[in-house]
């Protein structure tokens, strides 16, 4: 191995060492540690540590890192305390995530680096998003972050790098390339000769770097960092590499040739260097032993600082405050003065003026800048606000929605628009994997709003026609919004923004343009988690959301005698179930309708809550009603069999003659 010093002086080439020093040893201490069965699991970086090191030191202090399991040297090197490392891995309290997740799968804002999950395209997408929030604060900075050849097999590779090139954004896409994926070795999973061919595609500038290298490594990084501090651009990085030890201990290595194992093990980043060191006697030997004898003491300090810790406690009213950032409603109360206006201007004039009160807030979609959207709700967007924050996307919805909580992290706030709720299954994973677990894992919030056009109604068959929410109740970390009025869907909108966690907005495209009311023209809010009450009555509870409400206000204006409770939910996560309970123990029935096909919606767990806590109270079975288990059809007499509309009226006399 050849190393060129490249005019640094003693001092650095003596502290990449023992940067890379410093995580091997913590490396040999844990494998002890995991054998002794006091950590469960272990992803060894032995043999890559001239990557995470040289990479660190590379970067300014304010810079975010993006790394994977086996990058410990990013945060040895930014100087993470050791005892929280050990702490973390331990499954302490005193951990980064509480004992709530393992190994690397954390991030500290203190040290800026953001941590994975075991979904591991989508950080790629977050590293874009930090970088664009950097390139609109005008901050000169590079973003750089980690992942191995396996995981640019997956789309959101492919989309992260399209859309830094697209935007140039400027982050260091770092790759690994170690050999293999767990068992799987790179000449089973691309077929080009090295991966930074993969950026030509894209118009990305690719460079391959001795990844066992630490002086390559760490000057080529550095200068490409100057580079593009000054000229905002994206760079993959190759960096050619070996896991000497298995994808994680338990795998081992028995499927690695033994040749090839002893091969790279002559290639040591470690041993390599310190030789180095000594022929040129810049390192002595009393010198390297003091070093060790350091790093052995503070090992052992932080790890008996760590054992000492009690096993994680914690109570159920903690863990479940901890799923949401602690948000404090405040109420902007609605002017006199209104306008007769539809849902989707309701909709686009809240946005607008979103856009107006929070100038650190961008909109991510398709077709949203000069086109409008293809509801028109963001048209004549650009013209006020530009198009660095009302921005055009790539059609890649996965790396929107990662970009989406990188523009978070990095201390603004993102409206991203599913051209149609449908598409949101390209950006499902980012959604309900890293938004919705972001701040119970490491108390990071995702201040992200996802605007969705749903619903049927509208002839457009099975792939624009969905209204999913049960896809996203389901999931602890979100709030989702479904409103049914222009004054409510305005209201809510500003809410959801102001909210630092993220938002699902489901917007009803049958009721875009054909829904008036007034609604106040200024800013103003209205409060998650409380339902409206649109009539009363003693007989019947009907519970409601969406374009349900109107189905049923249509049939009640028909039938004036029915005189029925009529909820609609508005928000349903957090669902106002006090209002419900209130009106079922009152009335004795209760039917909830939904627009979702019936198995496995919303109204289900409904039924179930209002069963367990008003039986005593019911007087008949509550009942359901929702569409047919089938996908959504296009013809509008099938359409309208599939949907509930015609099936409420029989229900509704079936349950009130009980």
């Amino acid at each position: 191995m050849q190393f060129q010093h490249h005019g640094l002086t003693d001092e650095v080439l003596i502290e990449l060492y023992k940067a890379m020093l410093k995580p091997r040893m913590i490396e040999e201490k844990m494998l002890i540690l995991l054998r002794q069965g006091k950590i469960s699991k272990w992803f060894s970086g032995m043999g890559q540590e001239a990557i995470s090191v040289g990479v660190t030191m590379s970067l300014e202090s304010e810079e975010y890192i993006l790394p994977m399991h086996r990058n410990l040297g990013v945060f040895t090197t930014r100087n993470v305390p050791l005892q929280r490392l050990f702490a973390q891995w331990q499954g302490k309290m005193s951990g980064f995530t509480k004992g709530r997740d393992r190994s690397f799968h954390f991030g500290t804002q203190e040290h800026k680096i953001i941590g994975m999950i075991s979904h591991l395209g989508p950080q790629l997408g977050v590293a874009d998003g930090i970088a664009l929030a950097d390139v609109l604060q005008k901050n000169k900075r590079v973003t750089a972050v980690f992942t191995g050849e396996g995981a640019t097999s997956e789309g959101d590779f492919h989309e992260a790098l399209n859309i830094a090139a697209v935007w140039d954004l400027p982050v260091l896409f770092c790759v690994e390339n170690n050999g293999y994926g767990l068992s799987t070795p790179a000449s089973e999973q691309f077929k080009c000769k090295h991966i930074a061919d993969k950026g030509k595609g894209y118009g990305v500038e690719s460079y391959i770097i001795d990844g066992n290298n630490i002086l390559e490594v760490y000057t080529k990084v550095k200068a490409l960092s100057k580079s593009v501090r000054q000229r905002p651009r994206p760079v993959l990085l190759e960096f050619k590499t070996f896991r000497m030890r298995g994808h994680e201990e338990a795998s081992g290595t028995k499927y690695v040739p033994q040749q090839l194992l002893d091969t790279w093990a002559a290639k040591d980043p470690i041993e390599n260097y310190v030789e180095y060191l000594r022929n040129q006697k810049i390192l002595s030997e009393e010198e390297e032993v003091t070093i060790k004898k350091n790093f052995i003491h503070e090992i052992d300090e932080n790890l008996q600082l760590a054992f000492s810790e009690d096993i994680v406690h914690s109570t159920e009213t903690n863990e479940l405050n901890d799923v949401y950032k602690n948000f404090i409603y405040q109420e902007v109360k609605e002017t006199k003065e209104v306008l007769n206006i539809r849902l989707v201007d309701a909709i686009s004039q809240g946005l607008r003026q979103s856009m107006e009160k929070h100038p650190n807030l961008v909109l991510l979609g398709q077709d949203i800048a000069d086109y409008g959207g293809v509801f028109k709700i963001t048209e004549g967007f650009v013209e006020q606000f530009g198009t660095e924050r009302v921005r055009n996307t790539p059609i890649c919805e996965s790396g929107i929605v990662s970009a989406a909580m990188g523009l978070s992290i990095n201390k603004m706030k993102a409206v991203v628009e599913m051209q149609f709720a449908d598409f949101v299954s390209s950006g499902f994973n980012p959604i309900v994997n890293y938004l919705a677990k972001v701040h119970y894992r490491w108390n990071e919030p995702a201040d992200v709003v996802i605007r969705m056009p749903c619903g049927a109604g509208v002839g457009a068959g099975p792939f624009h026609s969905q209204t999913n929410e049960a896809w996203f109740t389901k999931t602890p970390g979100l709030k989702i919004a479904y409103p049914a009025f222009p004054y409510d869907a305005k209201g809510l909108l500003a809410t959801a923004i102001n909210d630092p966690n993220p938002v699902l907005f489901f917007e009803h495209k049958a009721l875009y343009r054909s829904l008036y009311q007034d609604v106040p023209e200024d800013y103003y809010t209205l409060p998650f988690g409380k339902a409206s009450i649109l009539q009363t009555g003693e007989s019947l509870t009907i519970v409601t959301y969406g374009a349900g409400v109107h189905w049923v206000l249509e049939i009640l204006e028909a039938n004036p005698d029915i005189a029925a409770d009529l909820i609609d939910l508005r928000t349903l996560q957090p669902l106002d179930m006090d209002a419900v309970y209130t009106s079922v123990k009152k009335t004795g029935k209760c039917m909830i309708v939904q627009e979702d096909s019936l198995f496995g919606g919303v109204a289900s767990d409904i039924a179930s809550m209002v069963m367990e806590q008003c039986f005593e109270f019911l007087d008949a079975p509550i009942r359901r009603v929702g569409s047919l288990e089938t996908p959504i059809p296009f013809a509008r007499q099938l359409e309208e069999q599939y949907l509930p509309k015609g099936r409420i009226q029989e229900v509704l006399t079936e349950l009130l003659a009980y």
